[in-house]
């Protein structure tokens, strides 16, 4: 089973490209605008999941689309489906993803550990020995050439492509100032023996064929390679919601071939085929019940909180569970026409149907790096102009590009996103990435789930309506110990409340189930029936009025009720219930203070539905909605202009969250939901999805803050390196202070509270 990657329909094909070699949002948006010229194409590039979703003709070769993205000098390839019975290690896509962060993490580990020495010696001159600089190029270099190369690679494929982006900027810099060293140690003064490098901020103006930057370019060279690395990391499970929605299915299952059971594997099964569908297994495919009777657990894919009853010629939806007796299903839809197939490509939709990140420092950097280039250009042509000479002309430009090397730029992001990030961690919050917290600055709407999210998701005993003369804990017991033997969901809440409120449950004979109406057994040689009034009806026993009333009330407000009656007389009803979460109402009152319009989305019914949201202060419900129609629902929000968060914890809520401008994810849910959401709440407490947006929106705070103070100074000391009034030394110390502000600044989020 797999979700396919390409879809005719009409005169139009849509297509999915794994896209590679992309380093910045602008890479993306350049490989957008490429794909956008071919006539009748329409693409949407997306840097965070490394894709590319486009529509194009139907006669369009799509041979004709990777080449167009290769011209570009980028990669593309049709992926492949992924296999649900192959592990991540058989998984091509995830061992390149792998291989491509172990290698960043290699480069990083070489640069840290060669950089440190090289900018402690350059800094502190007391510890410069006896060709200090000879050493510092041996540990540099290294780092300039082998950790450094990612960012050379892609600025040569940027400049035979006439782009300019963020690697340039880095390769440029660390590339001029350690050729710059080579210069002053192999034909300058540098290179003798005793040299020291003073650490003044003086403005002075000088040649600078006495001084070496080599911990410009391997400090850089590091500080980047840690922002890159981590942003990697941070996107390497994309498609992994998918992987999980393939995984939920079952791997094998017993069909019924010549009158006996076989074991085949899923993929093997085929439509029409009837199979064998035992307690706690999970339903193989899309299918009809033949024979045999149960209760079948949806509440994976479609929410419901109360198992499902089927029997012959009901329909059964595969992943999901059987909780009770013994069914035979013939399958009606495998592969990729099933459920979970249809959900696997609903996730896959939402996912690429997002607007590509276009990361702020990108944004900048598509004008900045451009004109950095441009003025260092012109500041070396107006000083050899000026007849000031080709080493003090070089100096000037030189150190434009030293102040203007990206480092505090490198770091505003990371840094901020690390400890807001490792905050959240500690409160429980767990915010996958950058790209996310834009996202929460805007959002006005938080979508809800109710089963799980609101809810506590588990079926308890929540009252007890004994009949006149009844005693009320008499009741309870009697009837918990009938349906302690039970196998189905709402039995087993009952056996779990009454053991919590009479104790010790008696011993029961004769129990028997009664083919999916109910149950009966005897109980300290009393008789005991428990099921519908109408099963109560079948045996001659009615309902008095005030049970009869209660029992409609319950029901109108959602509840699941069974009737019991005793020696063949009527002694009350038991009422069951998802109950709402403590902390839900108080969690709903702090989305408001924070300005947003909460709103409850759910499969159950209607007056379920009310019932909670009345309880915990939601005006909004949308309800008896299938997973489809949760997708559908969060875009109609967002066609009326709200920018929406969603919250759940369940399958059906995995395309939900990935069509939501922001999703947040209960950490009790499913993988598959944590995996498409953007944030995780790991402590299941709902009131964290509030403190999740205001911990994000301080994260993008500081990171704007960073950003601002990181091209302020470039802004201001640029001119000054123009002038010569800014030697390549000073440029280096000014690019620390940035870096030094740029932490120190994200170091604040460590004090955020709740």
């Amino acid at each position: 089973m797999s979700a396919p990657d390409t879809e005719t329909t009409g005169d139009t094909t849509v297509l999915d490209l794994a896209i590679g070699g992309m380093t910045c949002a602008s890479c993306a948006n350049r490989i957008e605008r490429k794909l956008n010229k071919l006539d009748g194409v329409t693409a949407e590039v997306n840097y965070a999941t490394e894709s590319a979703h486009v529509s194009a003709p139907s006669t369009m070769d799509p041979a004709d689309l990777v080449a167009e993205v290769e011209g570009a000098g980028y990669t593309a390839r049709l992926p492949e489906p992924p296999a649900r019975d192959s592990s991540d290690a058989a998984d091509p896509a995830t061992l390149a993803a792998e291989a491509e962060l172990t290698g960043l993490r290699n480069r990083l580990i070489g640069a840290v550990i060669l950089s440190i020495p090289v900018i402690v010696l350059a800094m502190v001159p007391a510890w410069q020995f006896t060709y200090w600089q000879w050493a510092s190029l041996t540990l540099a270099a290294p780092v300039v050439v082998w950790a450094g190369w990612p960012f050379h690679r892609a600025a040569w494929i940027n400049l035979r492509h006439g782009a300019a982006t963020m690697d340039t900027l880095v390769s440029v810099g660390t590339l001029a100032a350690f050729t710059w060293s080579l210069y002053a140690l192999f034909l300058g003064t540098a290179g003798e023996p005793g040299l020291r490098h003073p650490f003044s901020l003086a403005v002075t103006r000088g040649d600078g064929a006495s001084h070496i930057y080599l911990e410009v370019a391997a400090g850089v060279i590091m500080f980047i390679l840690a922002g890159r690395y981590f942003e990697k990391r941070a996107k390497r499970e994309a498609g992994a919601a998918l992987r999980a929605l393939l995984d939920l299915g079952a791997k094998d299952v017993a069909v019924l071939r010549d009158g006996t059971e076989r074991r085949i594997p899923v993929a093997e099964l085929r439509v029409g085929d009837e199979f064998v569908v035992r307690p706690g297994e999970k339903v193989a495919t899309d299918g009809v019940v033949v024979s045999g009777t149960s209760a079948v657990d949806e509440s994976m894919l479609t929410g419901e909180s109360v198992p499902v009853e089927v029997g012959p010629d009901s329909a059964v939806i595969g992943a999901t569970v059987n909780s009770g007796g013994r069914l035979v299903v013939r399958a009606t839809r495998v592969g990729d026409a099933t459920t979970l197939a249809g959900m696997a490509r609903l996730v896959t939709q939402a996912q690429s149907g997002k607007a590509p990140v276009a990361r702020l420092a990108d944004r900048i950097a598509g004008v900045f790096v451009p004109v950095v280039l441009v003025i260092a250009v012109a500041t070396l042509g107006v000083w050899l102009g000026a007849g000031a000479g080709a080493t003090t002309a070089f100096t000037a430009a030189v150190a434009v590009l030293i102040i203007a090397c990206p480092c505090a730029l490198g770091l505003a992001t990371p840094t901020a996103l690390l400890v807001g990030t490792g905050r959240g961690a500690q409160m429980g919050i767990l915010i996958k990435g950058p790209e996310i917290l834009e996202s929460t600055r805007r959002v006005d709407t938080v979508v809800m789930d109710k089963t799980g999210t609101v809810t506590t998701g588990e079926m308890t005993l929540v009252d007890a309506i004994p009949a006149e003369g009844v005693d009320r804990t008499e009741l309870i017991r009697t009837t918990g110990a009938v349906e302690d033997a039970s196998e189905h969901p709402i039995a087993a809440a009952i056996a779990r409340g009454a053991r919590a409120e009479a104790g010790d449950l008696p011993e029961v004979t004769g129990f028997a189930n009664l083919a999916g109406n109910g149950v009966r057994g005897t109980v300290g040689g009393r008789e005991v029936l428990i099921g519908r009034p109408a099963l109560l009806a079948e045996n001659g026993i009615a309902l008095p009025p005030d049970l009869d009333t209660a029992f409609t009330a319950s029901q109108q407000l959602g509840h699941t009720v069974v009737a019991v009656a005793v020696d063949a007389a009527p002694a009350g009803l038991l009422v069951v219930a998802d109950s709402v979460k403590p902390t839900s109402a108080q969690a709903v009152a702090h989305l408001k203070d924070l300005g947003l319009h909460p709103v409850l989305l759910t499969g159950d019914n209607r007056a379920v539905a009310h019932t909670v949201a009345d309880a915990v202060g939601i005006d909004e419900v949308i309800a008896e909605v299938l997973p489809a129609d949760k997708v559908a629902a969060i875009s109609a929000l967002q066609q009326d202009g709200r920018t929406v968060a969603m919250v759940g914890d369940g399958v059906n809520d995995a395309a939900a969250l990935a069509q939501a401008d922001l999703g947040l994810a209960m950490g009790a849910g499913t993988d598959v939901a944590i995996e498409a959401s953007d944030i995780t709440l790991v402590n299941d407490d709902l009131r964290g999805a509030a403190t999740a947006i205001r911990l994000s929106r301080a994260t993008l705070r500081t990171i704007k803050t960073n950003l601002f103070w990181a091209f302020a100074y470039n802004v201001a000391a640029i001119p000054l390196a123009a002038l010569g009034l800014l030697n390549p030394m000073l440029a280096g110390a000014a690019m620390a202070f940035s870096s030094v502000f740029v932490v120190g600044n994200s170091l604040r989020l460590r004090r955020f509270r709740a």
